[in-house]
């Protein structure tokens, strides 16, 4: 129960993908234990043909495997591959978030669209013809730094002072 090693994996998935806890991580392994049982099944004989090919097209859909994949193939599959089309995973990967924590902010405040359709889960697995349609829902500037108050002040009235200092140096650039 307590294997050391085990854990050790499981919390560096944890932060390597910006997972909330490590349950996250267990029903990605749980889902890569169902495809290789389903594969499994199918090599010894117990399920058919079609289920093999039907296992490919789904993994081919979400991009995790190639069309021309092959049942063995599949065995190889790891936890990486399926936390890696996250749409957590992805927001990052393609520069649209500072960190991995920050991509999963971002979608859980819906800032992120996949398709054009906000989304708001982490979690979501994103198919391979949606990769290129992942954008902002809303605009946001990413750039913008808070305003720290000083220490025995409220933060409103250090913000009022930035104002106020920004609009006479606006005022004298006119």
């Amino acid at each position: 129960m307590w294997d050391r090693q085990r854990i050790d994996e499981e919390h560096g998935l944890k932060e390597k993908y910006g997972l909330k806890n490590v349950k996250e991580v267990w029903m990605a392994q749980s889902e890569l234990r169902r495809i290789r049982r389903n594969v499994r099944e199918v090599l010894s004989g117990k399920a058919s043909e079609e289920v093999g090919r039907n296992i490919i097209a789904r993994l081919a859909k979400y991009s995790i495997v190639s069309n021309k994949a092959t049942l063995d193939d599949l065995l190889i599959v790891d936890t990486n591959a399926i936390l890696g089309r996250r749409l957590q995973s992805l927001v990052f990967e393609r520069g649209m978030a500072k960190s991995i924590k920050q991509a999963r902010q971002l979608i859980t405040h819906g800032f992120i669209a996949v398709d054009g359709k906000r989304v708001t889960s982490p979690s979501y697995v994103v198919p391979a013809v949606d990769d290129q349609k992942i954008s902002f829902y809303k605009s946001i500037d990413l750039e913008v730094k808070p305003v720290v108050a000083a220490e025995g002040s409220n933060a409103e009235a250090a913000q009022e002072e930035a104002q106020e200092e920004q609009a006479p140096a606006e005022g004298n650039a006119e």
